[in-house]
């Protein structure tokens, strides 16, 4: 019985569940093939603070896509706005709570500029984003064409995407090799989420919506309960939880609260349904719109925060294929090429597929070659996948 429900569960389910399959695949290959070193603490923290400046972007450009438009101008973006807050910081002297604030309000402009020609002119957003894409472009070279590669010497700053959250007791003689706040942090996550999976169990049961048959419940709290609890101790392993990653899952967790929780996530969802309809049931696309590519913009600027402070320095190149590597992870993760489907949370798992092939290639020592070849199917399966999927649905 047990395994009849597994194999319903997984069939009516395979569009949410296929990603969490393939990135349980793509490890465990990776893990064989490089002798353990790809599940190593320190691989795996590494892995994690690779994908945070792409996953922030793979946030917004979800969005994007659900509303059925695309924005290829935040790649660039990402690389300006992070060479606007190193000359902030190095030039202009200002301290790190006024530069932040400073380049997501700006990332947040260059999202409006971008919506205007979409919303408002009815030009398709693959060309006013390509715009964007040049103009950026250009804006990166003007900033660093005096100094070439900015150093950043601001320690606050690169701390963002070097940084871990402080242990306690380090000197401690107990567990001396683990980091306590993180396991902590891990065990108050699993508690929550299956606080949290019960009593949305609870409430579906009460207006007699559809539910998981309870052995399947339970292997499900179970399982990820298992898997949360073993990315916390490898995390703990080498030196916790870093800032990047606290950063990514505030991003994820505040964008999958608006998505799943309020009348503007519902409407976002509405509009990549059938925006005519939409329209006509009283939903402002053109706001709704202006909305989400302002939220791109300021995911932009968030991710090139990100990058710059992790190689604690703005280069010309910057932002190079970033948008690419969004898309790509924002299909992985499950968003529909026709809109109207997507999840936030999956494109954080889309973002770390993605990001796990290139580092497992990268410790295979595969030529570069191959690895954009095989990055390029990937996403190809992806879409193929999602059009098998609807049609299936149908």
């Amino acid at each position: 019985m047990f395994f009849k429900h597994l194999q319903k569960v997984l069939k009516d389910n395979i569009r949410e569940y296929g990603m969490y399959i393939a990135l349980f695949i793509i490890m465990a290959i990776f893990t064989i093939t490089t002798d353990g070193i790809f599940i190593s603490s320190r691989n795996i923290s590494n892995l994690l603070n690779q994908t945070g400046y792409i996953a922030v972007l793979a946030v917004g450009m979800t969005l994007v896509i659900v509303i059925r438009h695309i924005d290829l101008s935040v790649g660039f973006l990402a690389g300006f706005l992070g060479a606007v807050a190193a000359v902030a910081l190095q030039f202009w002297n200002l301290p790190v709570w006024i530069v932040i604030p400073m380049t997501l309000a700006l990332g947040a402009v260059a999202g409006l500029i971008t919506a205007y020609p979409v919303a408002q002119l009815g030009i398709p957003s693959f060309v006013a984003s390509l715009a964007g894409w040049l103009i950026y472009r250009g804006l990166l070279l003007l900033v660093t064409a005096a100094t070439g590669t900015i150093i950043i010497q601001n320690d606050a700053f690169n701390a963002i995407g070097n940084g871990y959250i402080p242990d306690i007791l380090p000197d401690r003689a107990f567990l001396p090799d683990l980091h306590i706040v993180t396991l902590l942090l891990g065990v108050v996550a699993i508690v929550l989420f299956i606080i949290n999976a019960i009593n949305s169990r609870k409430k579906k049961q009460a207006y007699n919506f559809e539910v998981l048959p309870m052995d399947m419940f339970i292997f499900q709290l179970i399982f990820v309960s298992i898997i949360v609890g073993l990315i916390t101790w490898v995390l703990a392993g080498y030196n916790g939880l870093s800032w990047t990653v606290v950063v990514v899952l505030i991003v994820v967790g505040i964008y999958h609260f608006i998505t799943t929780q309020t009348v503007v996530g519902r409407h976002i969802y509405a509009i990549g349904g059938n925006p005519e309809a939409a329209e006509l049931s009283g939903i402002s696309v053109k706001k709704l719109t202006f909305a989400v590519f302002g939220s791109m913009g300021m995911l932009s600027a968030l991710s090139g925060i990100l990058f710059a402070s992790r190689l604690q320095s703005a280069t010309t190149q910057a932002g190079t294929l970033f948008e690419l590597d969004a898309i790509a992870a924002a299909y992985i993760g499950g968003v529909s090429a026709a809109g109207g489907v997507g999840k936030v949370s999956g494109s954080l798992i889309g973002a770390i597929v993605y990001m796990s092939l290139t580092s497992g290639m990268n410790l295979m020592n595969v030529d570069i070659a191959y690895q954009y070849v095989v990055r390029g199917a990937v996403l190809a399966l992806a879409v193929i996948f999602d059009v098998a999927t609807r049609k299936a649905g149908k």
